[in-house]
């Protein structure tokens, strides 16, 4: 769900301030379509490769420390052991209660590692592949960042009767809210903040871009 959410986030962020600042410059339809889809396309890989990179290291970091853990567990137990029972201390375990648990965790080596894991080390294996990660990432990029340019691919086909960035604007404001929306169960944030954070970074990212086409194109020309 977090990959969905920012990927989703970034590529309508991203692909939406491509296509104010196409607009601000006054480019024609054509190279709206051509910029806002290379930079999809682009961004969406640079996006999920980063994505894989991260949870590929995340879990090789965690594989690393395991067989660390799993070696000092076979080769040196009564210091593991202390450890565990100092872990147990630190939380308040004393006397007969302490010794009860600390036998009963290392006397199972797969719970002893795991043990030592996540209370010495503060690491939690993650479930999810680094590929899924960086495909769920790219998917999400892709469908959320081509919202903003849906607009302009029927304005290429014909009329539309209103100035299509003015339509593509409406069209990306419906789709920030709904994924302000979405994100309040990854960030577990009021609804009305969240929603708020997600308008005002998408428009700050298109009146910037806006205004920068603008200003590029009245003094370049």
């Amino acid at each position: 769900m977090p990959e969905i959410v920012y990927g989703s986030m970034d590529g309508i962020v991203t692909t939406f301030a491509v296509v104010a600042g196409s607009a601000g410059a006054g480019f024609s339809i054509n190279i709206v379509l051509i910029l806002g889809m290379s930079n999809l396309i682009a961004d969406g890989l640079s996006m999920s490769i980063g994505s894989y990179l991260s949870k590929k290291s995340e879990l090789d970091n965690y594989k690393k420390h395991r067989r660390i853990e799993e070696w000092e567990v076979e080769n040196i137990p009564d210091t593991e052991r202390k450890e565990v029972e100092d872990i147990y201390k630190a939380k308040g375990f004393v006397g007969a209660e302490l010794e009860m648990v600390v036998n009963r965790i290392t006397s199972n080596k797969q719970v002893w590692v795991d043990t030592m894991m996540k209370d010495e080390l503060n690491l939690i294996l993650e479930k999810k592949s680094p590929f899924r990660a960086g495909l769920s990432t790219l998917v999400s990029f892709i469908i959320a960042g081509a919202i903003p340019l849906i607009v302009y691919v029927f304005a290429y086909s014909g009329s539309l009767g209103l100035h299509p960035f003015f339509l593509s604007s409406v069209v990306t404001l419906l789709a920030f809210l709904l994924i302000g929306y979405i994100k309040t169960y990854v960030t577990r944030i009021g609804l009305l903040r969240s929603l708020t954070e997600t308008l005002v970074l998408g428009a700050s990212a298109a009146t910037a871009a806006y205004l920068l086409g603008d200003f590029l194109e009245k003094i370049i020309k």
